[in-house]
């Protein structure tokens, strides 16, 4: 009796020794899934006036009404979609705004579903994102006919405008900073990121889990999938320190990219705003590859009247012979 006994408490000791750790994974996944897609709701209001913005809404079908800031610009500048990040809302896009605003460009900053004053039970981390972009898009071009559109997408925002060019909403141009080639890989970097070496290992089982609970498949949220298809100019912009979306993460976006495109690695940054980061730069950089495509023939005659012919050049000036030319490495 004794014997059997001390057997069953081996067994139930080996057995909790295996079962603890795959506890810990679980409970740890459900209660970061929860932070993960929680509502990012809030009480934005009206656009600083330096803006001249007007608050409007307009539908989407990811299933709710968006609520966003547009601007008009000036005839024939051109027209830009601003998208925020994961856990963000149309403000974090105000200084792009004012910047482009200045340029003479239209812009409209929308709040995703689920996040600013746009309702949503869950993010999605470009899933439903995608279907608001498309409305978003839409709208844009209603309110700026005949303006060629570029999109500026940051992180979920990037994910969300190469997904909805799936859904038959093309813009003329993109611009995507610090984004994610799959959610795996995201997901993955950010728990390493958190969690060190082990972090890692809680990948799968977190996916799992916001995947239920969010209604989103993860093979279905793989932007590098589809961005040489987007069929337009392609900027892609990432910090060199960013730990969220790593430099090799985006230097594979970029490979897959179809041509015309362009690459800045923006030295010392992280998975931060790129534009706080680097206002000057930025300017010079993504200004000028907007206007190189949104503005074409503008270009073409003032690089005609500085002797330099209408050939694209990137953006520091010179005319990238590679990528690793392109890199700087």
């Amino acid at each position: 009796m004794k014997s059997a006994t001390r057997s069953w408490r081996r067994t139930a000791r080996t057995a909790g020794r295996r079962l603890l750790p795959a506890l810990l994974v679980a409970f740890t996944a459900s209660g970061v899934s929860c932070v993960f897609t929680r509502p990012n709701a809030g009480r934005i209001g009206s656009a600083p006036a330096a803006l001249d913005a007007e608050s409007v809404v307009f539908p989407s079908e990811s299933g709710t009404l968006l609520h966003a800031w547009f601007a008009r610009g000036r005839a024939g500048a051109g027209a830009v979609l601003l998208l925020h990040g994961v856990g963000a809302d149309r403000r974090v896009m105000l200084d792009r705004a004012r910047f482009l605003r200045a340029s003479g460009y239209a812009v409209l900053l929308p709040d995703f579903q689920a996040h600013g004053e746009s309702v949503g039970r869950h993010i999605t981390f470009g899933s439903l994102e995608s279907r608001d972009a498309v409305a978003a898009l839409h709208y844009l071009r209603a309110r700026s006919p005949g303006e060629p559109v570029g999109i500026v997408g940051v992180s979920m925002g990037g994910a969300a405008a190469v997904l909805a060019n799936e859904q038959g909403a093309v813009a003329d141009a993109y611009v995507l900073e610090s984004m994610y080639p799959t959610i795996r890989e995201a997901v993955r970097d950010r728990l390493r990121a958190w969690l060190g070496p082990i972090g890692p290992l809680f990948t799968r089982p977190l996916i799992g889990v916001v995947g239920a609970q969010a209604g989103i498949e993860a093979d279905s949220l793989r932007p590098i999938d589809f961005i040489g298809r987007l069929g337009a100019p392609v900027l892609v912009a990432a910090g060199t320190r960013d730990r969220y979306t790593t430099l090799a993460e985006s230097e594979s976006l970029y490979t897959r990219a179809s041509g015309p495109k362009e690459f800045w690695p923006v030295e010392g940054a992280g998975h931060v705003d790129l534009y706080a980061y680097a206002s000057m730069e930025y300017e010079a950089r993504v200004g000028g590859f907007l206007a190189r495509y949104l503005r074409p023939a503008a270009t073409a005659t003032a690089e005609a009247g500085s002797g330099d012919g209408a050939e694209p050049r990137s953006p520091n000036g010179t005319r990238p012979k590679s990528l690793r030319a392109t890199l700087h490495l």
